[in-house]
């Protein structure tokens, strides 16, 4: 796996001038992994997470309850994080010269740690989903790394990098559309926009593993047979493969629960150990705290994709 000096080094051959912090977050959203191994055997596990019971509607809200606190407590922990070294989460670039840059940081963190919390709780859930939906997507994607995508529009890793974003804001509006007091119909149009949105991400991470193969393998443990680059490619396929089927509707379901068993690979095969490695970067706190959030999300769009109807939560 690439060491940190290593993969900054990396990250500058491709385009120089850049953040390392903002490197290092679109390169590790292309990380892959033996993660096609442990898929399948989880594959069962989240089948009966999402649908005990013979798919019941009960059953499925539980199991919706628990999709969401992942995810939530994805959020909480991005929002410590930021809180504890007093900085923008590395997903939201904010040049470093902008007036009161550091208030804003902790305000932003406090905003995300107080509408993480709210969907822990049944009362709020829908208050907390609204306002992360809104926060990420006109703030967080919009703004912050529209700004970027404009200036660094010929970098496939600037787009890879801002679907993470947009990944936890279609997450925030599945929940918010299962949980709000709004009619049917309203609720479905949102949830499929969610879902729409969430598969595109799918792609772009996919695509990140091809453009950036020469970052993307070293991040595969040099123990997983045959070898690293064909894991680049395979989880690459996979992202691919799992963003069209949520796209089209095909197989969509077993599509989302393979996703979210190849986000959850990720954490012991390279979020984990690179934290162990340097404990003391930011970055690499964050990346485990993104990954449990967007395991989150993906689990939540397998639920919404499992459920016929919508029903209060």
């Amino acid at each position: 796996m690439l060491g940190r000096g290593s993969m900054l080094r990396s990250r500058s051959q491709i385009a120089g001038g850049r953040s390392d912090r903002r490197r290092i977050a679109i390169v590790r959203r292309s990380r892959c992994c033996g993660a096609a191994l442990a898929a399948f055997g989880l594959l069962i596990i989240f089948d009966r997470a999402l649908a005990i019971g013979g798919g019941k509607l009960m059953t499925a809200e539980k199991k919706i309850a628990f999709g969401w606190r992942v995810y939530s407590l994805g959020v909480v922990a991005m929002a410590l994080l930021c809180l504890t070294w007093g900085t923008f989460d590395p997903g939201q670039p904010v040049p470093k010269n902008f007036p009161d840059r550091t208030a804003l940081a902790y305000a932003a963190a406090a905003f995300m740690l107080l509408a993480g919390a709210a969907i822990e709780w049944r009362r709020t859930v829908a208050w907390g989903a609204a306002a992360l939906a809104i926060y990420y997507a006109l703030i967080v994607v919009i703004l912050m790394n529209g700004r970027v995508m404009l200036v660094h529009y010929a970098e496939f890793g600037t787009y890879s990098g801002t679907a993470e974003q947009l990944a936890i804001a279609a997450a925030a509006l599945i929940i918010y559309a299962a949980s709000a007091n709004i009619d049917a119909t309203r609720a479905a149009r949102l949830t499929r926009g969610g879902q729409l949105a969430f598969g595109v991400c799918a792609l772009l991470f996919g695509g990140a593993h091809f453009f950036y193969m020469n970052l993307t393998a070293p991040l595969v443990p040099k123990w997983l047979p045959p070898s690293q680059e064909f894991w680049a490619c395979a989880t690459g396929v996979g992202h691919i493969a799992a963003g069209l089927a949520i796209l089209s509707g095909v197989q969509a379901r077993l599509a989302a629960i393979l996703l979210t068993a190849m986000f959850a690979s990720f954490t012991p095969l390279v979020h984990l150990p690179t934290l162990l490695a340097d404990p003391s970067s930011h970055t690499n706190w964050t990346e485990n705290a993104e990954n449990l959030a967007l395991i989150g999300a993906a689990w939540v769009v397998a639920i919404s994709l499992a459920r016929p109807t919508r029903s209060a939560h």
